[in-house]
């Protein structure tokens, strides 16, 4: 199915991976490549030396294009932007907003810049600097998410922009694909329906809580960092719910002492990055430093498998979704099933004609 997501990018399915910290590692972005779809890689939980050995990583498992995901607010963003150019990487992610000259930077390169957007303005706003392509995430998408549903969302960004739009928030088979693409997208977007995939390293009892949740236990929460969560609701959720100012600024204290342990940042950079996610926010210290450690919160959970001490971010199809495929089954799965109901509908067409 050629859109122009899959012109360009050079994949064979209008299919993205999304990167996901902890979980969209080199294997699962490897995986998703050789089914045919974009996999893309997440960087803003690794140093920069880890970033290129996971590139290298990927580079031994598959031949197919990939890409990286970063944030754009990070203070060395602009190294990260340097790593990807500089490994032939072939797309650039962002989950905030990049500048336009680090645009301008992976654009000159050849790299192609995808930004993942929650707002019409947004896109119109990364789409004037340059950007090739946008995610569009409505409010049923996993991690930080905004209040429109994909389906307000989408076509009102695809009415303002003239890049392709893929769709995320929501999709998790071949019929969100034909819907997404009858909305005007050129592909979609899938977050927790390739984390719950026999590839993704996610531990096996963490894959069991999403499987056994049902969409009433996706809950959204401002309590972790202070900016709307989609996760599923943990003992940890209802703690930093619950709890008063005091002990929860404790808590924040020593998850970020166990981040600033594995990043090696320092408490002064720690602490800026956490304000720069404040845009605009009234946090408390306790969100500011929960903010900045968000990673710890993550990896407690998608990496040590301590469901009861990490959060768990997940869009709401986790309470539809029962399996566990592999990256190649559920592609495959997903394209047949495009495929079917679109011949199903041009059928239906020309007999109506008839």
């Amino acid at each position: 199915m050629e859109t122009a997501l899959t012109r360009l990018v050079g994949v064979r399915h209008p299919i993205v991976q999304t990167g996901m910290g902890w979980v969209a590692g080199p294997r699962l972005v490897s995986a998703t490549a050789n089914a045919g779809a974009l996999g893309i890689l997440a960087s803003a939980t690794m140093t920069t030396d880890r970033l290129r050995d996971a590139i290298h990583e990927v580079k031994s498992r598959t031949r197919e294009p990939f890409g990286v995901n970063l944030r754009a607010d990070a203070t060395d963003a602009g190294d990260r932007v340097r790593i990807i150019i500089e490994e032939g990487v072939r797309v650039a992610s962002f989950a905030l907003a990049p500048s336009a000259e680090l645009i301008a930077e992976l654009k000159g390169a050849g790299v192609v810049v995808i930004p993942s957007i929650g707002a019409r303005r947004h896109a119109e706003k990364v789409a004037a600097w340059g950007a090739d392509a946008v995610i569009v995430q409505g409010g049923e998408g996993g991690g930080h998410t905004g209040e429109v549903a994909t389906t307000v969302l989408l076509p009102q960004v695809v009415d303002a922009v003239d890049i392709p739009v893929v769709a995320a928030g929501g999709f998790f088979d071949g019929r969100g694909l034909v819907a997404a693409l009858a909305y005007g997208a050129a592909g979609v977007a899938m977050g927790t329906r390739f984390l719950l995939t026999s590839d993704s390293t996610v531990p096996d009892a963490v894959k069991a809580a999403y499987l056994a949740a049902t969409v009433k236990d996706v809950t959204v929460t401002r309590a972790v960092d202070g900016l709307p969560h989609r996760m599923l609701r943990t003992e940890l959720v209802d703690a930093l719910e619950n709890s008063g100012r005091t002990r929860t600024l404790l808590q924040a204290i020593r998850r970020a002492a166990g981040f600033r342990q594995l990043s090696g940042l320092t408490w002064r950079r720690m602490i800026r990055d956490g304000l720069a996610m404040k845009h605009g926010k009234d946090l408390s210290w306790s969100q500011v430093l929960l903010a900045a450690n968000t990673p710890m919160l993550l990896k407690a959970s998608m990496v040590d498998g301590r469901t009861d001490l990490g959060v768990m971010a997940s869009g709401q199809v986790a309470g539809v979704i029962e399996d566990l495929p592999s990256c190649a089954e559920l592609v495959a799965g997903m394209m047949a099933q495009a495929a079917s109901i679109v011949g199903e509908l041009a059928s239906g067409s020309a007999s109506m004609r008839a």
